[in-house]
């Protein structure tokens, strides 16, 4: 794909995560059902973190761009290595891990990390912009342009690092509210939960492995962006 045309994509795809982001974020306090609990906000889900993570990686890949099509390729080339780590690590990763976990646990009881009284509360657009248009938009991605992964040990040092900040947030906001992030947490024993913290992170783990497989059955072993 022309750098021009990628340059493009990104800045429209930075706008539309920008512009979802924005419009989660800014649902008003007093029209939340009671079972959204306002400690941490929207910031304790990781549907709204990784809106912003899309955002930030969009806007790093836009800039990438820019730098490249007016010839200054020493900044691009620090860029393009913070993109490609953003992209493998956590974008690409992450993304397939909201869309597939969400889905998969909606149909099989929609109570369990979606209930019925956010309908009223959040636009069914904006429900698939959250859930369900990241995973075409990473896939994309792929499909765009090649990205250069980690060695494995660093890259999933740095999945497993993240992980661990995430669930580290989930147990302090259960600690301080009594009240678990997503009601799907209240049904495990301690060992219950702790298995199925693991779980997720193997799952997310695959998917980070699928996203490098996918890489470089595209685009090969060698050919990488300047």
């Amino acid at each position: 794909m022309e750098i021009s045309t990628l340059a493009t994509y990104h800045c429209l795809a930075f706008v539309w995560f920008f512009f979802v982001a924005y419009s989660i974020t800014n649902v008003k306090t007093a029209e939340r059902p009671s079972e959204v609990f306002l400690y941490g906000g929207q910031w304790k889900y990781l549907t709204v973190l990784n809106l912003v993570l899309q955002a930030v990686f969009y806007g790093v890949s836009f800039l990438a761009d820019v730098l490249r099509l007016i010839k200054k390729l020493r900044c691009a080339k620090c860029i393009i290595s913070s993109r490609d780590l953003l992209f493998s690590v956590l974008a690409f990763p992450v993304s397939t891990f909201v869309c597939i976990s969400f889905w998969t646990l909606y149909t099989y009881n929609r109570e369990l990390v979606y209930p019925k009284s956010l309908d009223g509360v959040i636009p069914l657009w904006l429900n698939h912009a959250m859930h369900t248009a990241v995973l075409p938009f990473a896939l994309l991605e792929i499909l765009a342009l090649p990205h250069r992964y980690p060695a494995k040990k660093k890259g999933l040092i740095l999945l497993g690092f993240v992980a661990f900040l995430y669930i580290s947030w989930v147990l302090w906001i259960y600690s301080v509210t009594g009240e678990w992030v997503y009601p799907l947490f209240a049904l495990f024993s301690p060992p219950g939960l702790a298995a199925f913290f693991a779980g997720s992170l193997a799952i997310i783990v695959s998917f980070y492995n699928f996203g490098e497989f996918l890489n470089r059955m595209i685009w090969g072993q060698s050919k990488f962006s300047p």
